[in-house]
């Protein structure tokens, strides 16, 4: 069937499965990192007790048949390889099913760790992760031009990514619809970027213009995607253009790099398509079955999208092969960080010497300015956010935290930036505060050098030790 494929669109296949590769690989080496401390069978949310309660059918993944530190790390680290293989272009070499079958391998790895990841794996750019690496397998190899059909489900992905972002915008805090979210979001936001201090002292009418035109890019733009050639390749365009704005202000994991590269498929790169066979009968009947399918389960997300009780970042079926998106239905107004100290004194006082501990990617001194770590994710850094704005976020795994730093625990301590602490001789007693972060004005800079201005607010922790 000729109008299967879309020859035009082979370069655009290349360069997206090869950079959703890199994504796959940045997020299979942060599992191998970090998992001991969160997840890992002495962390702070182990799998084996999440999987003790919670059946296969609700959350498929290979650790409810076996789960060790060991077998995790080997899982993890074979998906770096497995992914690294992808970027290398190993499944150019192969037949179509197997190359097929090599693209399936990292879904269902990351898919296992996914679903046992509990908190720490509950971002939105999970599930975007996987639905996207599900289409992957279905865009076939050098021996057949793209189908149709997948290109299409890519920028129905798209769009739902957008529009979805869109609408709970306007749909939520008041702000984007007044146009002032920018007012605050650059200094509040998780994780702020080298250039979020920049971007948050811009003009106010300039806030004003890119709330503005963040407006026009997910909630008109989109649509654009469904028109023929020059119009539809520009709407991608100025999607990556936006996404890569979003890259400079702040650190958001692969959620921005993802977009590009989903976007990167809707683009027809000008090159002299290669000879291909025509596609088998049986990669069209199993690809036209998939997007039949994918089409009936696309029922539940837009529902969601389209009521006023629209949710973010929701899976429908334990797959996460079609999900609802969205980002920052509100904004805070204020930034609150919570930091951790320890004193070595037998009997801690507020008088002790309390020494702080330093994250990588949250703010705490306030002389250090932030870095950039994006795609890399920060799960414990987030997540410290996330409990700064209320103790609910944190009270499965924060009491965890705060043991295993006064263990020494040498997994917790690899995720920090540094410890005041040597591993061999832990803190007596530890505590977390409340303070309360702002961004210096021109002249606090040039006069102190310092990012951050922070005020004590209140007690976070009472003492533990």
């Amino acid at each position: 069937m000729e109008w299967f494929t879309a020859p035009d669109y082979w370069l655009s296949r290349l360069v997206f499965q090869r950079a959703l590769a890199v994504v796959y690989l940045v997020a299979f080496l942060g599992a191998a990192l970090q998992f001991r401390a969160l997840i890992g069978e002495r962390g702070m949310l182990p799998v084996p007790r999440f999987t003790a309660r919670v059946p296969f059918r609700r959350a498929p993944s290979v650790f409810h048949r076996h789960y060790s530190d060991r077998f995790f790390a080997g899982w993890a680290w074979t998906g770096c390889a497995v992914s690294a293989a992808l970027v290398a272009g190993v499944d150019g070499w192969l037949p179509l099913w197997a190359a097929m079958s090599l693209w399936l391998v990292p879904w269902v790895m990351y898919l296992s760790i996914v679903n046992v990841g509990q908190t720490w794996y509950g971002f939105g750019w999970e599930s975007l992760l996987l639905e996207t690496g599900f289409l992957a397998v279905f865009l076939g190899n050098d021996e057949v031009a793209p189908p149709v059909v997948v290109l299409f489900l890519l920028r129905w992905l798209l769009f739902r990514l957008e529009f979805g972002a869109g609408l709970i915008k306007m749909r939520g805090d008041a702000c984007w619809r007044k146009l002032t979210c920018l007012d605050f979001h650059h200094e509040t936001q998780p994780m702020p970027g080298p250039l979020s201090w920049f971007f948050h002292r811009l003009p106010k009418p300039v806030h004003r213009v890119e709330v503005a035109a963040n407006h026009v890019t997910q909630l008109v733009v989109p649509f654009l995607l469904f028109t023929p050639r020059p119009v539809a390749t520009a709407a991608a365009a100025l999607m990556i253009l936006t996404q890569l704005w979003l890259v400079l202000s702040g650190n958001f994991a692969w959620l921005n790099w993802l977009a590009i590269v989903i976007a990167l498929s809707a683009i027809p790169f000008p090159a002299s398509p290669p000879h291909t066979a025509p596609a088998p009968l049986w990669y069209e009947v199993v690809v036209l079955a998939v997007a039949a399918g994918l089409g009936a389960l696309s029922l539940r997300p837009v529902r969601n999208m389209l009521s006023r009780r629209q949710v973010m970042n929701r899976s429908f079926d334990p797959l996460h092969l079609v999900n609802s998106y969205g980002a920052f239905g509100s904004v805070s107004r204020v930034r609150q960080e919570v930091v951790i100290e320890g004193t070595a004194d037998e009997v801690p006082r507020e008088s002790s010497e309390w020494r702080e501990y330093e994250f990588r990617g949250k703010p705490g001194d306030p002389r250090r300015w932030p870095r950039q770590f994006a795609p890399y994710h920060l799960r414990l850094d987030w997540m410290m956010w996330f409990a700064a704005l209320s103790p609910a976020y944190a009270g499965a795994w924060f009491g965890g935290l705060l043991e295993r730093l006064l263990a020494g625990d040498r997994d917790t301590l690899r995720l920090l930036r540094r410890s005041p602490f040597p591993a061999e001789a832990p803190p007596r007693a530890v505590r977390a505060s409340l303070y309360r972060y702002r961004f210096t004005t021109w002249r606090e800079r040039r006069e102190t050098g310092a990012c951050w201005v922070r005020t004590y607010v209140r007690e976070f922790v009472p003492r533990r030790w």
